[in-house]
């Protein structure tokens, strides 16, 4: 990996531990190895791609779709990707929403980078992106998942069976949300 590429000053934002970036795609060897190392933490929730060309592909509708905002979470003293955080289905107009997508990496899991890492997209959503509502669709024994959103003051706002097909199956997912004005006001954060 070049120097230039894990530069702090490439963040969109930061926070003590973590900070925030587009995805590149020259991710793709670490995003993948990532993958690889943390299939039993996401099955059966997630599958993100764990082959370079797969990531590629999928980093590739991230960057190009301007429906879709997608972020890497790495830790601040070593670079490296601890996670990802994607804004997907991004409405604009009167709507102003997002459904946020997100996984944390085996190596960083049971830390609070997650936590970490969701504030600052959130207030990069309802500061620089405009956004006013965003959504976490998660599938009900998903706990890690539902602790996330719940430290983050989302709001449960229903229950949706047979929602999303994930692993081969359509899965039932609890429905959460957060609007701007309920985000929790933090300490100032350097802007990248």
């Amino acid at each position: 990996m070049s120097e230039s590429a894990i530069t702090p000053t490439r963040y969109v934002t930061e926070g003590p531990r973590v900070g925030i970036r587009p995805f590149r795609l020259d991710d793709a060897e670490e995003f993948a190895a990532r993958a690889r190392e943390s299939r039993e933490l996401h099955r059966p929730w997630l599958a993100p791609p764990d082959e370079p060309e797969a990531y590629r592909e999928y980093a590739r509708r991230l960057i190009d779709d301007p429906a879709r905002a997608g972020f890497l979470l790495c830790t601040r003293d070593d670079h490296r990707i601890a996670g990802f955080i994607n804004i997907n289905n991004i409405v604009e107009a009167a709507f102003q929403c997002g459904a946020l997508g997100y996984g944390a990496f085996a190596h960083a899991a049971g830390r609070g980078l997650m936590a970490e890492g969701l504030g600052l997209v959130l207030r990069h959503a309802f500061g620089r992106l405009g956004l006013h509502r965003l959504e976490a669709n998660i599938q009900p024994g998903n706990e890690a998942s539902l602790a996330l959103v719940r430290r983050a003051h989302f709001r449960y706002e229903g229950y949706s069976p047979d929602f999303l097909h994930i692993d081969g199956a359509w899965r039932d997912h609890e429905r959460w949300a957060i609007t701007a004005p309920e985000l929790r006001p933090q300490k100032p954060l350097p802007e990248g």
